[in-house]
């Protein structure tokens, strides 16, 4: 194990060395701050320090990340092309903890950057709100909404299975089929029904109650915390101002439907007008929970509407309850950033290990940019053709699962919104990015390091 760290050691002074390092580490240095001081978000508070967490930890994992990639692969093509490896492997060290050693290297100084820069994010962070002059509404916003990590519920889908069979064969038997859904293949127009029907199902029109129950809903300290119902409209019509009213009950709501009391307190929110298409949150005490987890959110469009009013199926309704501290969901993104850069180490030490350096920069940054935009590509071949969607489903797509999807796990999303990030997440990272992914292409740089051929004896 010694000579592995020996390696790894010289690694680190070597990725010291280097100018390329040097420059990310002075821009992160100066630029870090700059963000913390320039941010201004959407005026308020809350605003700034969105803004912030946001550039800041996106900048820091951006610049790791091709800095890893720099390193892990310069650290190898280098003592090959500079034939200094000809006096390591002469020495009684085995290719396996050369590689080992390099990969090991790469990650200690990822640990140690990312400890120095996320730390400089957080106190960024800490000292804001002492340095601006805000109101105590503002300091109440960001106690709630930035400054915890809040677990969400979603209403759960309406089983619409037999609803959307009876509609395709009646479509079908009318002969409308290709006429309302043409170049669509029956599976694609069965799942564009299932959405029609379930958006219905979250549509109310004036005078209409709609009702969603959450099961297992555990606030931390339900006596001494808020819960947070986080809604957004959507019309039929929009109206001229683009304002709708709303009136509201949240609480245990079983005993409406069956006529008896409950010990649970049943807030009625009192009717009130928010835009369309925007998100809006309103805060009841968490007390509003049964003691079996049970909650229920009710909603009705007032006579005051002249449209029907639709939450959307994505990201209409959720309720959402402080589950951890800030400081705790803080470092879980941290280590969602670790694990990204843990991977793209081993891809480094993958591609150096059987590549020359610029094609292993290469092949290493069209990886990490398809990774990072797997999401968009992703979605993307929905919208092409069926030809060539099913194309894509037999070749591309299978390929793409073998990549790790850098955008579902990035850790601005769960931060900026103040969204927990679960220890269940973490595992799942851990088990598909690291075990699988990251420890089988380190595998198989060991294995294709050590049938290379360094050189040639010339006779």
């Amino acid at each position: 194990m010694h000579r592995v760290w020996a390696v790894a050691i010289n690694t680190v002074r070597q990725a010291l060395r280097m100018k390329v390092a040097a420059i990310f580490i002075l821009l992160l240095l100066v630029l870090l701050p700059v963000l913390g001081a320039t941010a201004t978000g959407d005026g308020t508070l809350k605003g700034r320090l969105q803004t912030f967490v946001a550039y800041g930890m996106s900048l820091t994992s951006l610049l790791l990340s091709l800095l890893t990639i720099i390193v892990s692969v310069y650290s190898i093509t280098s003592d090959i092309e500079h034939r200094q490896i000809y006096t390591v492997v002469t020495k009684p060290i085995r290719r396996y903890q050369l590689i080992l050693g390099k990969f090991l290297g790469v990650i200690v100084l990822d640990v140690a950057l990312l400890t120095l820069f996320l730390g400089i994010v957080y106190g960024v962070v800490a000292l804001m709100p002492r340095f601006v002059d805000a109101s105590e509404e503002d300091k109440w916003q960001i106690d709630n909404e930035f400054f915890t990590a809040r677990a969400s519920l979603m209403p759960p889908l309406v089983d619409v299975h037999e609803e959307v069979e009876q509609l395709y064969r009646k479509l079908e038997a009318n002969d409308q089929l290709e006429t309302l859904y043409p170049n669509y293949s029956p599976p694609e127009i069965r799942k564009l029904l299932t959405k029609r029907i379930q958006l219905e199902k979250r549509a109310a029109v004036v005078g209409q109650v709609l009702i969603y129950e959450f099961h297992d809903v555990r606030p931390s300290d339900p006596n001494n915390q808020s819960l947070f119902i986080r809604f957004k409209y959507d019309v039929s019509v929009t109206p001229p101002d683009e304002q709708v009213y709303g009136s509201w009950r949240i609480g245990d709501l079983r005993g409406y439907k069956t006529g008896t009391s409950v010990n649970t307190p049943v807030y009625q929110i009192p009717t009130r007008r928010d835009p369309v298409r925007k998100f809006r949150e309103i805060e009841v005490p968490a007390n509003a929970v049964a003691k079996d987890g049970y909650l229920a959110v009710g909603f009705m469009n007032p006579p005051l509407n002249d449209t029907t009013v639709m939450f959307p199926i994505e990201d209409g309704l959720e309720v959402l309850y402080k589950a951890d501290s800030f400081l705790g969901n803080y470092v879980r993104a941290a280590l969602l950033i670790l694990f990204r850069l843990t991977y793209l180490a081993c891809l480094g030490v993958m591609a150096a290990s059987f590549l020359s350096f610029s094609v292993a920069m290469l092949f290493c940054l069209v990886l990490f940019t398809i990774g990072a935009a797997s999401g968009a590509l992703i979605e993307s071949f929905g919208y092409m053709s069926v030809s060539v969607t099913h194309i894509y489903a037999y070749t591309i797509q299978n390929l793409m699962h073998l990549l790790p999807r850098f955008d579902s796990y990035n850790p601005t999303q769960f931060l900026v919104p103040a969204r927990l990030i679960s220890w269940r997440l973490i595992g799942e990272v851990v088990l598909f990015m690291v075990f699988l992914k990251a420890a089988g292409l380190l595998i198989l740089s060991l294995v294709i390091f050590s049938f290379r051929e360094l050189a040639k004896v010339v006779v």
